[in-house]
């Protein structure tokens, strides 16, 4: 029986190869210029067929993981106010089999719980305006949100004295769930607290 590759061996995999594009030991010869001459002199080809290698290749591994069952789920820790959260999430650069989007749905009770209980006493914000602005939201809204969300992730981001936490609401597929890549099927809300006074600074 042939080998088959964990997810962290695929995601190695993927590492080493997004290394060897991008110093030029892979390209996509097929990828062209686009022909339009105002277009072609802004790009570089050669950075296209990089990109574009790595894409394609990545689009293998993918088949893959849906043929040979290969979950792209990895486990997280994070720690905030000496509160520990171990999670699941789908690497970035792998993609969600069913049976991953429901690890994840099992878990969105919990990752909620934590952000509830980690992020009370500071200030909400909704991310708007595709990701360029913030509205002040209520807990509420946000309840009401999660409500119609099929997955959760939660990040920080934490220096000296300032504390931001994000939260993702997520719909589909989380490798489409990004930039409106994959909507109105796949997308997210996020939510960013910060401390009375403060700003988002994190651009999710």
């Amino acid at each position: 029986m042939s080998q088959v590759y964990s997810t962290e061996e695929l995601i190695e995999i993927l590492a080493s190869e997004r290394q060897a594009c991008i110093k030029g030991e892979r390209l996509n010869l097929k990828a062209k210029a686009s022909g339009n001459p105002a277009i072609d002199c802004l790009l570089n080809v050669e950075g296209l067929q990089k990109f574009t290698a790595y894409q394609d290749f990545k689009a293998t591994v993918h088949r893959y993981q849906r043929e040979r069952q290969v979950s792209g789920i990895v486990w997280r820790h994070l720690q905030v106010k000496g509160k520990t959260l171990h999670y699941p999430v789908v690497h970035e650069q792998l993609i969600a089999l069913s049976r991953d989007l429901e690890i994840l749905k099992a878990h969105q009770a919990e990752v909620l719980a934590f952000w509830q209980e980690v992020t009370l006493g500071m200030e909400l914000y909704l991310t708007v305006a595709s990701g360029k602005d913030y509205r002040p939201i209520a807990p509420g809204e946000v309840e009401g949100l999660a409500r119609r969300t099929e997955w959760v992730y939660l990040w920080k981001w934490e220096k000296s004295d300032f504390l931001e936490m994000v939260l993702q609401l997520g719909w589909g597929k989380p490798s489409e769930a990004s930039y409106r890549r994959g909507w109105p099927a796949s997308g997210s809300e996020y939510v960013h607290a910060v401390k009375p006074g403060a700003r988002p600074i994190c651009g999710r």
